[in-house]
């Protein structure tokens, strides 16, 4: 059956334009990311704008996917033969898509552009098959200068102009997008979160997100018996964020073996709900090499799964959630990162792959300007010329031991020129 496309609310997203740069290039366009980020939505906008013959397809109905399945003849016939773009959401649903996709993308000069929820099924499945075929591009929950945009668009402007040339911002507006952070933080960027208009609304959207998750993703493809056990493991990551991964507390907490554990890690990073970030080293004998930190890739998830959305001005874990609002920004710009911590414990939050060196960012959820000494010593040991705090305050430059250190205010991360 073709889509049944109802009207929702649309909310501008950065990736479309990278899409929209692609729709003219003979490859197949695979749009990844968890569910409810809004592909649908994305891909029905992308379809709604092209000009010529074209179809919008679900693979959620059965009866369409076993078509595609079982008669790739007959389904190209119908759906393929005589259009210049179809468009499949929910590709992962088919048990041969790859192969299938790969027969017709030789046969036919159609542009195919498809969808998945699970980078995992999607690569498994799909990619395999059609290597030097396909782009796929990973779509996330809003960023916060896209919410910020929704939400605010002259903010939006303001923020934009005045953080390209690095200047201050009268003190009402700082307060004021401080604001927006702190719902953003809180509430997360899940698109249907974002539109809900009341926090008891929010709440129940990200319980139904997390549930249908659960059902779909777990018990669907996976597979697994142990659910009750992924979810005490979501449970104690959420409370560790930020923090080194030790497996043999998640282990006996969620009561799963060391096999098991890295599985379901795996499949939690693999349908984007979090981001294991490996550490930076050069040195073995100083430096840490192994576990990652954890990180969600939605705050509002983690909040949910924490019961937590207090304010921050009551959190105790407030330090923990800008560090991972930073994380999801910095991934979301396309960035490679990692972490930096010294067997000695020296640590710093972020290490941004830079052209000519690693670049160092330290975040603090706090308005002060001093720079703190892993910082130094980070910039010291690879001969780093500056770095970067993310905190509460304003834009300001400090040197330290001859360093620069440039401080940003969290929510122009955005803004930095850092991103691909």
């Amino acid at each position: 059956m073709i889509k049944n496309r109802r009207v929702t609310k649309y909310i501008p997203r950065k990736l479309e334009g990278k899409i929209q740069r692609f729709m003219d290039s003979p490859e197949i366009l695979a749009i990844l990311g968890a569910r409810q980020v809004g592909k649908t939505t994305l891909m029905q906008h992308v379809y709604e704008g092209l000009p010529g013959n074209k179809v919008f397809l679900d693979f959620e109905d059965q009866e369409m996917r076993l078509l595609f399945d079982e008669d790739a003849e007959a389904f190209a016939q119908l759906y393929v033969k005589n259009n210049d773009f179809v468009f499949i959401d929910e590709f992962q649903y088919s048990t041969k898509g790859g192969e299938i996709l790969k027969f017709l993308f030789d046969r036919y000069k159609t542009k195919f552009v498809i969808s998945g929820s699970s980078s995992m099924d999607i690569t498994l499945r799909a990619i395999s098959a059609l290597v030097g075929r396909v782009f796929i591009m990973e779509l996330y929950p809003l960023s916060f200068d896209e919410f910020l945009n929704h939400r605010d668009p002259e903010m939006f402007s303001i923020l934009k102009d005045k953080s390209e040339r690095m200047k201050t911002l009268h003190v009402s507006l700082h307060e004021r997008l401080l604001t927006y952070l702190e719902e953003f933080t809180i509430w997360g960027g899940y698109p249907r979160v974002v539109l809900s208009k009341s926090e008891e609304e929010k709440q129940e959207v990200l319980k139904n997100i997390f549930t249908t998750y659960l059902l779909k993703d777990i018990r669907g493809f996976f597979r697994l018996s142990t659910e009750s056990s992924i979810q005490k493991l979501v449970r104690m990551l959420a409370l560790q964020v930020g923090n080194l991964i030790q497996y043999n507390d998640l282990s006996a907490g969620a009561q799963l073996s060391y096999p098991a554990l890295k599985k379901h890690l795996a499949i939690l990073e693999e349908t984007y709900i979090i981001k294991l970030l490996k550490p930076f080293y050069t040195n073995k004998r100083v430096e840490i090499t192994k576990n990652p930190k954890v990180y969600f890739i939605d705050p509002g998830m983690r909040n949910y799964v924490c019961r937590d959305f207090r304010q921050w001005k009551l959190r105790n874990d407030l330090g923990a959630l800008v560090e991972n609002y930073v994380c999801n920004e910095l991934c979301k710009m396309g960035l490679e990162i990692n972490f930096w911590r010294t067997k000695s414990k020296a640590e710093v939050d972020f290490i941004i792959a830079g052209p000519l060196a690693p670049i160092p960012v330290e975040v603090k959820a706090s308005t002060s300007t001093r720079a703190g000494k892993s910082l130094i010593s980070f910039l010291k040991k690879y001969k780093q010329d500056n770095g970067y705090v993310l905190y509460e305050g304003q834009s300001a430059t400090r040197t330290y031991s001859g360093f620069a250190i440039n401080f940003v205010p969290l929510y122009a991360v955005n803004f930095l020129g850092l991103g691909n």
